[in-house]
């Protein structure tokens, strides 16, 4: 069982699937609170769900591709035997996590979209660290950046540890804060070998809070 914040069918807009239709089953609770968190309404919002009960509903959509998000999915630890049944029923499953939950019991057949928390953000020193060790060629980590101070911490984390990471990194501007061209610009003017992200559903839907 389950405690389920939404369960939504929309265009997936962030990462290397951005663009695609996309299923999001999002969970309810999450034990960090970042200063950017644009989903706080799932901290305590949420109905309990059996996973027969959310496999029912997702299905109903035509598409194949789920992503478990939050809050922090994770900190449920029975979504890891939902992200099981997902895979075993031939779903292309996806979590969103903020690295504050090991990864070590996650399906292999789901991708991890792992956060890498800047000190912007106030969860810093939340991050498990070790779960960069468990990312896999195709995963993502992402990183979150409030201003121009996060940004250089970004790159020289980036330059010092992106080297051992076989996964691609990913640099998003935090909504309201920092403006996505300016960070653009830093990252050409840096050389910077990472991909610059844009909440896309936030371009096409830019009045909806949530459901996106």
């Amino acid at each position: 069982m389950l405690r389920v914040n939404e369960v939504f069918f929309s265009i997936q807009g962030e990462g290397t699937r951005a663009g695609r239709p996309c299923v999001f089953v999002r969970l309810t609770g999450c034990p960090l609170r970042c200063h950017y968190c644009d989903s706080r309404y799932a901290f305590d919002e949420g109905d309990v769900r059996s996973h027969d009960d959310v496999l029912r509903e997702i299905a109903r959509y035509p598409c194949r591709l789920v992503e478990l998000t939050g809050g922090e999915p994770l900190a449920q630890a029975d979504a890891f035997a939902l992200v099981a049944r997902l895979a075993d029923e031939g779903w292309e499953v996806l979590v969103e996590t903020s690295g504050h939950v090991s990864l070590e019991g996650l399906d292999p057949r789901a991708v991890a979209i792992m956060d890498v928390k800047t000190p912007g953000s106030g969860a810093h020193h939340d991050m498990q660290w070790e779960n960069l060790g468990r990312l896999r060629a195709k995963d993502e980590v992402k990183l979150v950046l409030l201003d121009r101070t996060d940004y250089e911490w970004a790159r020289d984390w980036v330059r010092a540890e992106g080297a051992r990471l076989r996964c691609p990194i990913l640099f998003s501007a935090a909504h309201g804060c920092l403006d996505s061209g300016e960070l653009a610009r830093w990252i050409i003017e840096d050389g910077l070998g990472v991909r610059l992200q844009i909440q896309l559903h936030r371009y096409l839907w830019p009045e909806q809070g949530r459901g996106v």
